[in-house]
């Protein structure tokens, strides 16, 4: 009987043309972007069980919901508006994720940045336009960075978990908030809705040339460049990476761990905080209750979804900006409260966390466990 010859294997075939490198790297990538995105299809299949059970059709709610995020010019600039913001609140929890650190407040920042921001455009009134808008992001992200880089020291020099504390920092801060515009701040012709006095028009932030969206939206996008790029192409952000992954062999190799953690924290917490200047500056010309809209609590949501990637914040950040902006639409056509975007946001969160668990487990995105047929 003749001996039987076996071909090549197929991946012998791939090392020999020069193939396999080019598939590791595009393994190593798809992980990070094919399961989130199932963790997202799976979301709103577990949300259409939720709209079935309410009596209403998911096929009509999801177009509806692109009607109201994307179907018109007029829609997609109220998305990329909804969606301004939570680019940088995004940051707040993506920066110190970088560092293995879950910090959760950024509501806090947020409302924080806009009262500081507002205060300062009350004070300086009079002054040259470009000099107080200038002091108002810088006075912004100052509140924002202080706060959130406390709760970074209390990490690093106490040991008090960040996420307890930058929740309960930011309920807080809300707090903080309502005294200042309840009280010292309080403009007095504001009856039925206490805010601080109204910014002069020169101090107000206007829109991008042709558009209806405010210049939030650029400085978010510029803010999410810069980020990836202190991440992924300088010393501190390899520094980070490196103590994110383990903080004991960061320490052992002389890094400054400290000094990192309060500072991504302090930065992440300063980009917040321009977050509720621009809000104030651009949207509402006053510090008010309004400020705590919630966009802390999305870019947590946001953050998880780009797996803390800033610019996969990008597009993340105007996807659940356009599925907020679509919660007055959906109530107006399908009899349903605005709220229901807000359940949707709620499985998806949980969806997300949940689909933590699936990385590294799949051969196909891990070729260290590749092997050879022999």
């Amino acid at each position: 009987m003749a001996d039987t010859v076996s071909g090549p294997d197929v991946r012998t075939i791939l090392d020999a043309r020069g193939y396999r490198p080019a598939l590791e790297w595009i393994a190593r990538r798809a992980e990070a972007f094919v399961i989130p995105l199932a963790a997202l299809v799976a979301g709103m299949v577990l949300f259409s069980l939720f709209i079935l059970a309410v009596g209403k059709s998911p096929v009509q709610l999801y177009e509806t919901m692109w009607r109201g995020g994307f179907g018109s010019w007029f829609s997609i600039q109220n998305s990329l508006s909804r969606g301004a913001p939570l680019l940088l609140a995004a940051l707040c929890v993506a920066l110190p994720a970088r560092l293995g650190l879950v910090v959760i407040g950024g509501e806090g920042a947020i409302v924080l940045g806009g009262v500081a921001a507002a205060a300062i455009g009350v004070a300086l009134n009079g002054a040259p336009a470009f000099l107080v808008i200038l002091l108002m992001g810088a006075g912004g992200a100052a509140a924002g960075g202080i706060w959130i880089g406390v709760v970074g020291a209390l990490r690093h020099y106490r040991a008090v978990n960040e996420t307890i504390s930058s929740l309960l920092m930011a309920y807080i801060a809300i707090a903080v908030m309502n005294h200042l515009v309840e009280g010292p701040l309080r403009d007095p012709a504001s009856l039925n809705k206490p805010s601080t006095q109204p910014l002069a028009d020169i101090y107000r932030v206007g829109n991008i040339p042709g558009m209806e969206v405010h210049w939030g939206l650029v400085i978010g996008v510029l803010a999410c460049v810069l980020s990836w790029l202190l991440i992924e192409k300088t010393r501190w952000g390899f520094a980070a990476r490196i103590a994110g992954g383990n903080v004991r062999a960061a320490q052992v190799q002389g890094l400054a761990v400290g000094p990192l953690i309060v500072g991504f924290t302090a930065l992440a917490g300063g980009f917040a905080g321009v977050a509720g200047m621009m809000e104030v500056a651009a949207v509402q010309g006053s510090a008010n209750g309004s400020l705590a809209a919630g966009y802390g609590y999305t870019g947590i949501l946001v953050a998880f979804l780009a797996r803390h990637n800033p610019l996969a914040i990008i597009p993340v950040a105007i996807l659940l900006g356009g599925i907020d902006a679509s919660g007055g639409l959906i109530q107006r056509r399908m009899d349903l409260p605005d709220a229901t975007v807000l359940v949707l946001q709620g499985m998806l969160f949980i969806v997300i966390l949940f689909s933590e668990t699936f990385y590294g487990r799949f051969k196909l995105f891990n070729p260290d466990l590749w092997r050879r047929n022999t």
